[in-house]
């Protein structure tokens, strides 16, 4: 019976994820936290624009607590709302401005908005950023694209609790397009990084001058190159040549 009571309280948590996605679909919204307190239930929302979540003198937070204690019998719902600083490092509000803008734009321009956005994502100060366009984009048949810069991990303890993750779908004439987000933010530590911490002292190791006459006096004399003569080349006769004799020189005669 209690697994039944978890399971419930779960399910209906998510129908009012959705109920609150679907209401402040185009007032950047990002997500909602939903606390369980003594007092009833408080409902916190993460916004970009909070002005545009809370109306004309508060008009949309009483529509949506009226929504809440008659479709999900809540009894004493709160709601906040609290402003995001930096919407360019959020997933879910990044994923609804690549929405917005393929609904303006249309799918013939994706890869200028995927490329513009992820570097508008990395010039904020993440870490890593990979933005995923899926549907008929740009042809009648649906493909996968995909836009990733910087270091983001794929697998293992960090890409589930460090990256963060957003989703938003797309209605236009084709069909709907679904953009996911996922962020590495800048102040997310890894497992595998090392902090150095303390001043690093470098010592230099001086050589005494006796060790050193010492190393040079070891080390072997060069020999002197000696300098010789290059040798006088002798032709050698051959055995024709040693056969025939001599020729004499010829005497002169003496006049009378």
């Amino acid at each position: 019976m209690i697994e039944r009571k978890f399971i419930k309280e779960k399910i209906n948590d998510y129908r009012i994820q959705e109920y609150l996605l679907s209401v402040f679909k185009n007032s950047s919204y990002s997500h909602t936290i939903i606390q369980k307190t003594p007092l009833g239930e408080k409902i916190i929302i993460f916004s970009s624009k909070p002005g545009l979540v809370v109306g004309r003198g508060g008009s949309n937070i009483k529509s949506v607590v009226e929504d809440l204690k008659t479709k999900f019998s809540m009894q004493s719902p709160q709601i906040e709302v609290q402003e995001i600083n930096e919407p360019d490092l959020d997933p879910s509000i990044v994923a609804e401005n690549i929405a917005d803008m393929l609904v303006r734009m249309g799918t013939s321009r994706f890869k200028f908005i995927g490329h513009r956005i992820i570097q508008k994502v990395i010039d904020s100060g993440a870490i890593g950023a990979e933005i995923i366009i899926s549907g008929k984009v740009p042809s009648k048949r649906a493909k996968t694209w995909k836009f990733t810069m910087g270091y983001l991990p794929k697998s293992g303890d960090p890409a589930n609790t460090l990256v963060l993750k957003g989703y938003r779908l797309a209605q236009l004439k084709p069909g709907v397009i679904g953009v996911t987000v996922k962020i590495l933010p800048p102040n997310s530590v890894m497992p595998d990084s090392i902090i150095i911490t303390g001043e690093i002292k470098v010592q230099e190791v001086k050589q005494e001058p006796e060790k050193l006459e010492e190393k040079e006096s070891s080390k072997p004399a060069e020999k002197k190159e000696e300098k010789t003569e290059p040798k006088k080349e002798t032709k050698k006769k051959t055995p024709a040549e040693k056969k025939s004799p001599a020729k004499k020189k010829p005497v002169k005669e003496e006049k009378k």
